[in-house]
């Protein structure tokens, strides 16, 4: 695979208030075949970076208004997990190696020191990406935390002790979606579902809230009990007045889909809809990783019961 080929589908978001530096960075990465996002400080950074969702960002040290240093802490402590764990390449002036230190402590991965060349800066860019995806647990489709960092994050709360809730999602006929569509349709829902639970949680949900992909079309958001309500209704709806366009005008107009069961007989089946299971240590004590998972997927059963989306929530006390 050739190096554009690679480099192909990956954003940039280049932070620098020098324009001369920021032609010079935006072309270089462009004729690499990387896609290029520019802000001109840190606070322009920092209110754009949810919606470009960059793989990368390289980082002037000193800027007006919000440094290099200021920018990176505030970007290792933003709500969304995906912003907090992009990989930050920061560029520091030569001869200045207490910026390097400090740098690494406010969360930067990397640094180039200036001036630099075209391919040291390529070199450094690329790696950066290859190790972030290799070594971490983003799901490859929606860029989202996967099984190691949910179960981190389950296993932080439940040994602190603090009140949270678990929300799993998890999509209604979609293998059928995906016999009559195709995989690449199949891929296009899942990360619908995604976008549509990412911006529930940034609008209903807490800061540090955290949304994961366990892989395939099922989904854990980590919350508190008082937010589960809203955050589920917001996904319920957004994504019923949604599922639509994933389908052909016919399947849309008839609300199924005509495919074959397993024995080769021809079923109906219902366009997608989304069951949500939701459990919290409001009522209950919960104490062990695999027991949330037992309940959260009884829960989660029991919604999918349930015609067309639905949500269910754990109310037992024991």
């Amino acid at each position: 695979m050739s190096r554009v080929a690679e480099a192909a589908g990956h954003t940039i978001l280049v932070v620098d208030d020098d324009e001369q530096l920021r032609r010079v960075i935006s072309t270089n990465l462009e004729l690499a075949g990387y896609k290029v996002e520019i802000s001109t400080d840190g606070e322009d950074a920092l209110a754009r970076v949810e919606d470009a969702l960059p793989d990368l960002i390289l980082l002037d040290v000193r800027m007006p208004v919000l440094d290099g240093f200021a920018t990176a802490r505030r970007l290792r402590a933003h709500p969304n997990p995906t912003v907090a764990s992009v990989p930050i390449v920061m560029l520091t002036a030569r001869g200045e190696p207490e910026d390097k230190i400090l740098g690494f402590e406010a969360g930067a991965d990397d640094y180039i020191t200036k001036p630099f060349g075209p391919a040291e800066l390529l070199a450094r860019v690329r790696a950066r990406i290859v190790r972030h995806e290799s070594d971490s647990s983003l799901s490859p489709l929606t860029r989202l935390p996967g099984n190691i960092s949910i179960e981190a994050e389950l296993r932080r709360r439940i040994a602190d002790e603090r009140p949270f809730a678990v929300l799993y999602l998890d999509l209604d006929n979609f293998k059928a979606f995906n016999d009559v569509y195709g995989f690449g349709r199949g891929d296009d829902a899942i990360v619908m579902l995604a976008s549509i639970s990412l911006d529930a949680v940034r609008r209903r949900g807490n800061p540090g809230d955290l949304l994961g992909h366990i892989g395939g079309d099922d989904f854990v958001i980590l919350t508190t009990a008082e937010r589960c309500d809203e955050i589920a209704q917001v996904i319920l709806e957004e994504f019923d007045e949604r599922v639509g366009s994933l389908y052909s005008e016919i399947d849309r107009r008839s609300g199924f889909v005509e495919t074959h069961d397993r024995r080769g007989a021809p079923v109906r089946v219902p366009l997608m809809s989304v069951s949500i299971g939701a459990l919290s240590n409001e009522l209950r004590k919960l104490t062990d990783y695999g027991q949330i998972g037992l309940i959260a997927a009884e829960l989660k059963a029991y919604a999918k019961s349930i015609e067309g989306s639905a949500y269910v929530k754990d109310k037992r006390r024991a």
